[in-house]
């Protein structure tokens, strides 16, 4: 099936947008993954972000076996900006965005869309969860398995759901609606977490669906955006600050305790880093705010504790081929995630975030919302 053959089918069409940066290693299998969706009503945009390596040949080269594959090549302005211009050239009134190393199972999008279609507009968009993958494609890990759905600004903020710019599926319109990707954090040097303020923005004014299976093969190796801790750590500090300062209707309770969650999060990444100066930062932050202190000593006892009850046994060898247990691709086999919603380590506060959710979407529901930026001025920002 050809873009145009799709335009005309029963099917809404999909536009899956891919930013790509120096991808060779791995565009030709995220490519196909993307082409053996059993939803066939796509366009495949890959946006080549100046890259200096083979991948714009290795697209070319795939395209001539799938018209449904389009190429667009700008200079290096980072994911943000490449997603940006994959937005602007979609003609589906969907878009679903899939990073350049990373897979998706084929029943994926037909599994949003399905799930989309069903829902009234005040549904922005759906999203899936996913496995941590390597270089070789071998699951290393599930993801999280928490969910929410419906309005989920106040726990999305806390709980951060979603997890990668790979399991997201969004009505185009709303996309432009809230101004697309920021791309101030690529330049600010603490690109990575776009995605999550993309969330967000989408969380604060709409509602979300979830799919509860992992949909998503999520890639981390060395050397890829989500191993640079130092800049991780920084940008989802800054995301949740400008969330915060653009939502002022959020309960002060919901706002400290994000940032306290997220202080944590950030100075675990820093140690990965091994950045003393921001890791000292972070646990100044942190001892400043008693409350916060007690939980992260509470949270890192329960990791050690963790750690240690699935150490291997005396005698026993842990090696690769107990860690990964297949490899993400058409065969693996899915179950449906039957877990409780939201983060079971704090309960507490995941009833108390619910309750605000639910009088947050009342104001929704009244239109009384702060203004977001319009379709126009996304280009500033682009």
């Amino acid at each position: 099936m050809n873009r145009g053959d799709a335009l005309y089918t029963a099917q809404p069409l999909v536009s899956v947008v891919i930013p790509a940066f120096n991808a060779s290693i791995y565009i030709e299998r995220t490519l196909r993954s993307a082409m053996r969706q059993t939803y066939t009503a796509l366009e495949i945009i890959v946006v080549n972000d100046g890259s200096t390596d083979d991948t714009a040949k290795l697209v070319e080269q795939i395209a001539i076996t799938d018209s449904r594959i389009r190429l667009l090549t700008t200079p290096n302005r980072g994911v943000a900006a490449a997603r940006n211009t994959g937005i602007d050239a979609s003609s589906g009134p969907f878009v679903a965005f899939l990073d350049a190393d990373d897979l998706w199972h084929p029943t994926k999008i037909e599994k949003q869309v399905n799930a989309l279609t069903r829902l009234s507009p005040r549904w922005a968009a759906v999203y899936a969860l996913h496995y941590i993958i390597d270089e070789n494609d071998d699951i290393i890990r599930p993801g999280t398995s928490d969910i929410a759905r419906g309005y989920i600004y106040a726990r999305h903020l806390n709980f951060k759901y979603i997890g990668n710019g790979s399991a997201l599926l969004v009505r185009r319109d709303v996309a432009l609606e809230i101004g697309g990707f920021d791309s101030s954090y690529a330049q600010a040097d603490i690109g990575g977490c776009e995605d999550l303020d993309f969330e967000l923005k989408l969380a604060a004014r709409y509602y979300m669906e979830a799919i509860p299976e992992r949909l998503v093969g999520y890639r981390k190796y060395p050397g890829n955006m989500s191993s640079n801790y130092a800049r991780m750590g920084q940008g989802v500090l800054e995301v949740i600050k400008r969330s915060i300062a653009a939502n002022p209707q959020l309960p002060s309770y919901a706002a400290e305790s994000a940032i306290a969650l997220t202080q944590r999060w950030a100075f675990r990444q820093y140690r990965k880093a091994r950045n003393l100066r921001l890791s000292i930062a972070a646990a100044w932050a942190i001892i400043k705010n008693p409350r916060s202190f007690l939980d992260f000593l509470w949270h890192t006892s329960l990791r050690i504790i963790k750690r240690l009850r699935a150490a291997p046994k005396p005698g026993m060898v842990r090696g690769k081929q107990q860690l990964h247990q297949s490899k993400f691709d058409e065969k693996i086999i899915l179950s449906p995630i039957r877990s409780p919603e939201g983060d079971a380590r704090s309960p507490h506060l995941l009833m108390r975030l619910t309750a605000t959710d639910i009088e947050l979407s009342s104001i929704y529901e009244n239109d009384e919302r702060p203004d977001l930026p319009s379709s126009e001025s996304r280009h500033k920002i682009a």
